[in-house]
């Protein structure tokens, strides 16, 4: 079941990834040592390496690698990868802009208006009669724990900014795991949570 995204905002020039669940996006597999992320980030851009926030002690520390495309002026990076010194890496966020397309099964998750994104993934649980899921926030996406949508304001829209997750260290779920860095991109702050905390509503 294909679907296309709207008018005005093409992903022509984006390139496309694939999505394994569980195991990673385009070139980058979740477990991946940050020199492996860096070394695999060539085919896309320019990688840069920072350190990640501290922000619950339970977790080992945390390296952020944004992934700037290549021959591009200064934008926003891509792809940012975030690898934890416990299991590697274990979240992939790609951009709303800039970032490559990444389909679920045919269904565009990148850059689209979060509104129309949310019509297509009930659309495509009903032709597939399988379930989708809602955030905490309210986003839908498809029924698959490691796909974890987000929003980020692009002018005046909100477009989707999945974030592609297996836990990390101390965390129960992807939710749980959702690194602090990815809040400010997002239409509408998240609720508490701490490890412990259900990361999702009930399936649809």
């Amino acid at each position: 079941m294909a679907f296309e995204p709207e008018a005005g905002f093409g992903v022509a020039e984006r390139g496309e990834w694939c999505y394994a669940p569980a195991a990673g996006v385009g070139p980058l597999r979740f477990g991946m040592t940050v020199d492996e992320v860096v070394e695999a980030a060539e085919k896309l851009g320019q990688a840069n390496v920072s350190d990640g926030a501290r922000d619950h002690a339970i977790f080992s520390p945390t390296w952020k690698v944004e992934v700037h495309r290549r021959g591009v002026a200064p934008a926003p990076p891509a792809v940012t990868a975030y690898v934890s010194q416990a299991v590697g890496l274990f979240c992939i966020a790609a951009d709303a802009v800039q970032g490559p397309q990444i389909a679920y099964d045919g269904l565009p998750l990148v850059g689209r208006s979060m509104a129309e994104l949310e019509s297509n993934a009930i659309a495509y649980a009903e032709a597939m009669d399988v379930q989708f899921r809602l955030t905490p926030e309210g986003y839908a996406a498809p029924d698959d724990p490691g796909i974890v949508m987000r929003a980020q304001r692009v002018g005046e829209v909100l477009r989707s900014r999945p974030l592609f997750m297996v836990p990390r260290d101390g965390a129960n779920t992807e939710w749980d795991s959702l690194p602090s860095e990815e809040y400010h991109f997002n239409g509408r702050p998240p609720r508490s949570t701490t490890p412990t905390d259900s990361p999702w509503t009930d399936t649809v």
